[in-house]
């Protein structure tokens, strides 16, 4: 098993208690005379106000609305934590915030709702949106995320649900060059993915839409198959494009001859003998976070070829950090409504061809290169 070298949470109980979390918010106009506070604030807002009253889209340009992104959640699936509230999950929706704004200088708002009632959260959401340009959605449990993003969807401002759509983006950029390093091609290759919740469902829909033909989903409860009948009506959906053999068992019998295993599951989940059982130069991403289902190391001495993590600290991190600011950059500056499979694929594209010449420890780019999020941008732009 691989070791830390720092201890990072220590460390980042420290800082944070130093500065009091990760964001503020700096003013764009001086307000340092009275006439500068006649324009900033009252009287001359007063037609400011006016000005947006007779035509709404005016918020765009007279406010700082084009340029802000709500990020929101329940704290329901924080990470690989789990349902630990909103109060906990803040750390993370400001750290999302700090990347949007370092990465791709868009001003992000952490919003934690006590409340995991999927009607009261798109209600808020329709609430919320006037004073946003786009909307993050993070860390909401399936299968409720699949709900509330599919129900905001005619909000007119892009809506995003990160763990799905950004995870689908990173893996299949990841998966694009593993397969030219193994010499594959994606429509010969079998997948398996351990965990069919937001991240796996929509990792594999945007596979499939990619070219994949042979994909097995694996739950805590074992292959997704016609054979169940736990299944929810999203997992039931999938069966009429995976597991085409409709093969049962658990992980180790989904593993068995795959070619590729991507993990959104839990930690130590895979055993070296699961990935020995795979086929030649196995793929692994082992994308838990923060314990991967596997350590790269012990993945690479059982045969794997291309082996990733959703960590910083290993080579391959398969993340959304590298998608996120990216998308929201380029649908702002297009003033996309939606972001639609297309825009997500050619992100994809777009982040994959970063990497000239793929090599076994380097098939994404470093994800604080500041020419991921401008090269993701101008890929959704491009295609929106």
């Amino acid at each position: 098993m691989a070791t830390e070298s720092r201890d990072y949470g220590k460390e980042a109980v420290v800082r944070h208690r130093e500065t009091r979390g990760k964001v503020s918010i700096a003013p764009k106009m001086k307000v340092e005379t009275l006439d500068d506070l006649s324009i900033a604030y009252t009287p001359g807002v007063a037609t400011v106000c006016m000005t947006i009253h007779a035509d709404k889209s005016e918020s765009y340009h007279l406010t700082n609305r084009a340029n802000t992104v709500a990020v929101v959640t329940d704290g329901s699936a924080v990470l690989g934590l789990g349902n630990i509230g909103p109060e906990a999950a803040m750390p993370v929706m400001e750290g999302k915030s700090i990347l949007f704004k370092g990465l791709a200088d868009i001003d992000a708002f952490p919003i934690c709702l006590d409340t995991q009632d999927t009607d009261i959260i798109i209600q808020t959401v329709r609430a919320l949106a006037p004073s946003f340009g786009g909307i993050n959605l993070e860390d909401i449990a399936a299968p409720r995320c699949f709900d509330i993003e599919d129900a905001l969807q005619d909000l007119g401002i892009p809506v995003f649900h990160d763990d799905q759509h950004g995870t689908a983006i990173a893996v299949l950029a990841a998966v694009i060059n593993a397969l030219l390093v193994t010499n594959r091609r994606i429509e010969d290759t079998k997948f398996v993915f351990a965990g069919a919740g937001a991240g796996g469902i929509a990792s594999t829909k945007l596979l499939l839409d990619h070219g994949a033909k042979h994909v097995i989903l694996v739950d805590s409860v074992g292959i997704i198959s016609r054979d169940r009948t736990d299944l929810t009506a999203v997992k039931s959906a999938m069966l009429g494009t995976t597991n085409l053999d409709n093969l049962s068992g658990g992980i180790a019998d989904a593993m068995r001859g795959a070619d590729v295993f991507i993990g959104l599951a839990a930690g130590d989940m895979v055993s070296p003998e699961m990935v020995t059982s795979m086929a030649k130069d196995s793929i692994v991403f082992a994308m838990a976070n923060p314990i991967p289902e596997i350590w790269p190391d012990l993945a690479k001495a059982a045969g794997a070829a291309v082996v990733g993590t959703g960590r910083s600290d290993f080579p391959n991190q398969v993340n959304n950090s590298l998608v996120f600011p990216g998308v929201f950059r380029g649908a702002l500056d297009c003033h996309a409504t939606k972001v639609t499979t297309e825009m997500k694929l050619a992100a994809a594209e777009g982040l994959a061809a970063m990497i000239v010449e793929p090599t076994a420890e380097n098939v994404l780019p470093w994800s604080l290169d500041p020419e991921v999020a401008r090269t993701v941008a101008k890929a959704v732009s491009d295609a929106a």
